[in-house]
């Protein structure tokens, strides 16, 4: 069932599921016996196809990392259950690879080094670690960089450092937590078409977390929006522009504009419920 480009919460996707959510709540304790637990997560269900690529947009604090971290394994669900290639998540999962907000890169190795552990870490001997750093790096654009330390890069330029070494991890899943939140715009541009690319070409499975909505439509195949906290999922949207595409090109095709006011009004309607609240 459809509602204009709206995707009905019931429905699965038609393709095996590769990342299955049901029914997951997530409840932080209180920082002390007295103080009241929180509820991050209540009842979200999502089925992520494999090869999809899902961008999840909502407010601030609705627990859109949340999710990612429990998907990844590094939190435990209070509730529900989470499968990831059928199975169940219990722990940190090896064939998940996960992008956080900071580049997280080790300051006493040098760009070529902080790819290769990706690519160790993989299953990769040394020599051939650092043989598909090398490749990956000149891929995006830092063949000239290979021997510099995060200190003598640009923040774009350490962003795709970091996106490499994931990359050379070769996971089935990626996760991305607003991967480009820091950079400015001329270099969010930049990385962003490269980071395009070569996800389109390894048609992975990818859960991409992002304030931008405009992002999140010129990215992915569909946008999950979540409610204020506790996070639920409020809408998704199918987005059926057509690839390759452009990170910023995009924003231009027919279409595109209809997106963006059908995913503003659903997460207008949660900002205001935010605001009344602070009110």
């Amino acid at each position: 069932m459809r509602h204009g480009n709206v995707t009905d919460l019931a429905e699965a996707p038609a393709e095996p599921s590769k990342i299955v959510v049901q029914g997951v709540s997530l409840r932080y304790a209180g920082a002390t016996s007295l103080a009241r637990s929180n509820l991050a997560l209540d009842d979200v269900s999502l089925h992520v196809a494999d090869g999809e690529f899902i961008a999840i947009v909502g407010p601030s604090g609705c627990g859109k990392s949340s999710l990612l971290r429990l998907v990844s394994g590094l939190l435990a669900a209070s509730s529900g259950q989470i499968r990831v290639g059928g199975k169940t998540v219990q722990g940190v999962h090896h064939s998940i690879g996960f992008l956080f907000q900071s580049d997280a890169l080790l300051p006493w190795k040098t760009a070529l080094e902080n790819v290769a552990i990706g690519a160790v870490l993989g299953g990769r001997g040394q020599d051939e670690a650092r043989d598909r750093a090398r490749v990956l790096l000149q891929e995006i654009g830092l063949g000239g960089a290979l021997d510099k330390y995060p200190s003598e890069l640009s923040g774009g330029m350490r962003k795709r450092v970091a996106l490499s070494r994931t990359m050379a991890y070769e996971p089935d899943v990626f996760l991305f937590d607003e991967p480009f939140s820091a950079l400015d715009a001329q270099t969010r541009i930049h990385v962003g078409n490269r980071f395009l690319r070569i996800l389109e070409n390894l048609k992975q499975t990818v859960i991409f977390v992002t304030h931008d909505i405009d992002e999140a439509i010129a990215l992915a195949d569909r946008v999950v929006v979540m409610t204020a906290a506790p996070g639920r999922i409020a809408a998704e949207f199918r987005i059926d522009l057509p690839r390759p595409r452009d990170y910023y090109q995009s924003r231009l095709a027919p279409g595109f504009s209809e997106f963006q006011g059908q995913i503003w009004e659903v997460l207008r309607h949660e900002m205001q419920g935010v605001l009344g609240h602070e009110r």
